[in-house]
């Protein structure tokens, strides 16, 4: 018979390591841990304490140290939003989004309800063509078919007979990569802020003009409150969906007035959105890049309860509180960390188009002319550095704001005393991650709670995330 060491030597690195965390004595207050961070897969490690005290009398009302922790250390999410980084923390933050988006729309979260009955439209804003890609067929219809076999100067056909289906590798790809505007894609996308910046500038000045008023007039008695998401097509290119609600000159609390309605704001958006025309800086190698929308935009009203036309607020909610799960990487069009030189983009595990979209980000950052862009520290991201979801400070709470009331909730909202208190808090970072036992024991842990939480939204019909 093998004796003890050499069933261990037999043992996996993930066995040993499990093996050692059961045997632990404080395996049960570890295992708190872990369940407490939701199974995080890549928990940040803190070390220090916390002590709060009466301001007048110097008692001690709370005191929290970390030598009383397995290993002397506290963990935390790491509150990656991505899926692919960390399926439970992304899983809490499309839940706050979620909430997040439906207060600015049925109210609640400090948000009055009556905002349910304010002028409010789901907007989908593209990108103009870069050149012409292979497109996603339906009912047999063909990407590109062309009658005759007219050819681009490089050679190659402008049309394309296939049927192409969503996940066809071959999808939103140039017909002819040297023909497309790579540069011009790449600019774009770096200048996507100032884009939706010139588009709400234009729903103030087409709204003014619509009613007769100047845009000071308008702005004393109208604003336009907003959330938007970004997302990544088949092609590589960022469009924008948004929630626009009309409020008062105050926001939520204010209604607007009688003649701003739905129907009013669903005109202004498409004139707002094709008058937009902005320019990238001159630069001697390129010259000047005009910026535009695409000319392809859906807008469509929303509804806050069954019946009637338009889409229901908390699907709209839901939808976007799962796209901010998602990253670059996710949709095949980037990668969720930073490049760091040419090799990188070599090594990359993506297509030939976001390849040269890499390329031409890392070219195009050299320039001098292009240096604010800093389109090489986000050439990981195609040269857009925005963030994926964005908001007009009125539209509804703030993520903080959650965050700060499911601790209050998970903590019973109980004040620790009912006088004025001081902290005083010492906090080191020390680690983060799991040991490979530690990993396995947190996934576990982490779908369990999934399959918790799947079961009770399917008991209340729910469609949060």
């Amino acid at each position: 018979m093998l004796d003890r060491a050499a069933r261990l030597r037999q043992l996996t690195e993930v066995d040993q390591d499990l093996i050692r965390l059961v045997q632990d004595p404080a395996f049960g207050r570890w295992l708190e841990q872990i369940t407490a961070t939701g199974g995080c897969a890549h928990p940040i490690h803190l070390t220090g304490y916390t002590t709060t005290r009466n301001a007048a009398t110097g008692e001690v009302l709370h005191h929290y140290d970390t030598r009383n922790e397995p290993g002397e250390r506290l963990l935390i999410r790491c509150r990656n939003r991505r899926a692919t980084v960390c399926a439970p923390c992304s899983r809490l933050h499309a839940g706050d989004t979620f909430h997040l988006v439906r207060a600015g729309l049925v109210g609640g979260k400090t948000v009055p309800a009556d905002v349910r009955e304010r002028p409010r439209l789901f907007l989908t804003l593209t990108a103009p063509s870069f050149g012409p890609v292979h497109r996603v067929t339906t009912d047999g219809a063909r990407c590109r078919p062309r009658r005759d076999a007219q050819q681009c100067e490089h050679g190659r056909s402008f049309g394309c007979p296939a049927i192409h289906d969503v996940a066809d590798p071959r999808t939103g790809h140039p017909l002819c990569p040297d023909c497309y505007d790579y540069p011009g894609h790449v600019l774009w996308h770096a200048h996507a802020g100032r884009l939706w910046k010139a588009f709400t500038d234009n729903l103030y000045n087409h709204l003014a003009a619509r009613v007769g008023r100047t845009r000071t007039g308008l702005r004393g008695s109208l604003r336009i409150s907003y959330a938007k998401v970004a997302e990544y097509q088949k092609r590589a290119a960022v469009h924008v969906h948004a929630v626009v609600r009309l409020d008062g000159a105050h926001g939520p609390d204010d209604p607007p007035p009688a003649w701003a309605t739905a129907d009013l704001l669903l005109a202004v958006v498409r004139t707002a959105a094709a008058a937009v025309r902005l320019s990238t800086p001159y630069s001697a190698a390129l010259g000047e890049h005009a910026l535009r929308w695409g000319s392809e935009l859906d807008a469509r009203p929303l509804r806050a309860f069954g019946g009637g036309e338009g889409l229901a607020d908390d699907a709209v909610a839901a939808y976007i509180g799962k796209y901010v799960t998602k990253g670059a990487a996710d949709t095949g069009a980037g990668l969720d960390h930073r490049i760091t030189g040419p090799n990188d983009i070599a090594a990359a595990p993506v297509s030939a188009h976001v390849r040269a979209l890499m390329r031409a980000c890392w070219r195009l950052g050299g320039l001098a002319e292009l240096e604010p862009l800093r389109l090489r520290a986000w050439a990981h991201t195609l040269g857009y550095r925005g963030h994926i979801l964005t908001k007009s400070r009125a539209y509804s709470t703030t993520y903080t704001a959650l965050r700060a009331e499911r601790a209050d909730h998970q903590t019973d909202g109980t004040p620790l005393a009912d006088v004025e208190a001081i902290t005083d808090a010492q906090w080191r970072y020390v680690g983060s991650g799991h040991t490979p036992g530690a990993a396995l024991i947190a996934a576990g842990i982490a779908d369990d709670l999934a399959t918790n939480r799947e079961i009770i939204r399917e008991f209340r019909g729910g469609v949060a995330p």
